[in-house]
């Protein structure tokens, strides 16, 4: 059969382009055929078994074959764990959260009474408020200048330094002592004398002749004013008929007089006779304690009869002293100073408002510098000055401005009568603010 040119061409280009069978691949399949480990071991004329091409026909090499390396293993070592995870990881300290404990009745081991034991923390907050008030920002209260046990004057005779005594404390009862050592220091000054060529100020005599109108009036400053200038000629008529003039000497005596209760009694007590006997609550004492947690009380009778079961007898004058100058400086009852007061900072008070601590210790952090061992090597102090107009000590005209303010529950015609007052009140008066 004769083939075209166009054939033949095309038959050595396909020629040309296919690549010849390896050698290697005809001389792999000759040993397979002559291996002995494919032939029949009983037999060695016996025919092979069939095998698959894809098992002798070797894989093709590859054209740049990469050098390997080999890595030298080093002897395994045997590595320990650590059981014991507290020896080493170490967890910030935490805090101990404070437990109060108010008082409460437990019954004894020995004994088998029922005891009432303190708070838990009293001593420790006692300590600290009376550092603020002997020496910390709760010191220099009107308390301890203007007290009714201070504003008996000494130039008299016991008997009627204790009839003072007696007087400051039935003008007390509702009235701030600024505004009470001013209605004092009128009597003492103004009171007329009950008969020519006797002495003028404040005696029994002078308040059984005087007319209760003109008591009134001088004082006119005080709270329930009307109801204390009744009270006070009442007490003096009672005074002079069944104790001899001068002022009972018993608890039960004094609270039989007119406008004295229990919290006048056991100070006049204190203060007039030298004995306590009770403590004398006022609503600072009574509403403080219960801020505290101390107890849980709803008048300052039951806050009386709480403290008295358990404080110690030593401190029972000492507390009224203590906590009324507080409540008057840094425990105010509106707009408490908690961020000043150290119960808050330290944590003591349960009671204290949380916004105004944080503040506080963040400005004591910025006033106090201590190096790397903790020491204190520069303390700053803050210091609060008010400047009043003019010279107000000596203008007795804006101090009575000052002290209406001070005054509670004073009607127009009250505030107008106490700045005229003031402006011819005594020069003693005016040394007091």
């Amino acid at each position: 059969m004769r083939t075209s040119r166009i054939s033949k061409d095309t038959s050595s280009l396909l020629n040309a382009t296919s690549s010849p069978v390896r050698r290697s691949a005809r001389a792999s399949i000759a040993n397979f055929a002559n291996s002995s480990t494919f032939k029949n071991e009983e037999s060695p004329t016996a025919s092979p078994e069939p095998v698959d091409i894809e098992d002798v026909v070797p894989s093709r090499k590859r054209k740049h074959e990469s050098k390997r390396t080999s890595i030298k293993r080093s002897p395994r070592k045997t590595v320990t764990v650590k059981t014991e995870i507290e020896d080493t990881v170490t967890f910030p300290p935490t805090k101990e959260r404070r437990v109060r404990k108010p008082a409460r009745k437990v019954k004894g081991e020995e004994t088998g009474e029922i005891e009432v034991q303190p708070p838990n923390d009293w001593a420790e907050v006692y300590a600290a408020v009376k550092e603020m008030r002997v020496h910390g920002v709760a010191q220099n209260a009107a308390v301890d200048t203007m007290g009714c046990e201070r504003l008996g004057l000494e130039t008299v005779s016991p008997k009627v330094k204790r009839y003072h005594t007696l007087t400051a404390l039935m003008l007390s009862s509702q009235t701030k002592d600024t505004t009470n050592a001013m209605a004092m220091a009128r009597l003492q000054k103004e009171l007329p004398a009950y008969k020519q060529g006797e002495p003028i100020g404040l005696n029994l005599e002078n308040i059984l002749a005087v007319d209760p109108v003109l008591l009134n009036e001088l004082i006119w400053v005080v709270g329930f004013h009307n109801n204390k200038s009744k009270y006070i000629k009442a007490t003096a008529e009672i005074l002079r008929d069944n104790f001899n003039g001068d002022i009972p000497d018993t608890i039960e005596g004094m609270i039989s007089l007119p406008g004295v209760g229990p919290k006048m009694a056991y100070l006049c007590m204190s203060s007039a006779w030298g004995r306590t006997e009770g403590i004398g609550v006022d609503v600072h004492v009574h509403r403080i304690t219960n801020l505290w947690g101390w107890h849980k009380t709803k008048s300052p009778e039951e806050t009386r009869l709480a403290l008295q079961s358990w404080l110690p007898k030593e401190l029972w004058h000492e507390i009224n002293w203590l906590l009324v100058g507080f409540g008057q400086k840094t425990c105010l009852p509106v707009g408490r100073k908690c961020g000043e007061c150290q119960l808050g900072l330290d944590g003591l008070c349960k009671s204290a408002e949380r916004s105004k601590v944080t503040g506080g210790r963040k400005l004591r952090k910025e006033q106090i510098k201590k190096d790397e061992e903790s020491n204190v090597v520069e303390k700053r102090e803050t210091v609060k000055v008010e400047e009043l107009l003019g010279d107000v000590l000596a203008n007795a005209a804006s101090n009575s401005e000052l002290l209406v303010e001070g005054a509670e529950g004073l009607t127009k015609e009250e505030e107008k009568a106490i700045k005229g007052d003031l402006a011819n009140a005594p020069g003693e008066l005016k040394k007091l603010f």
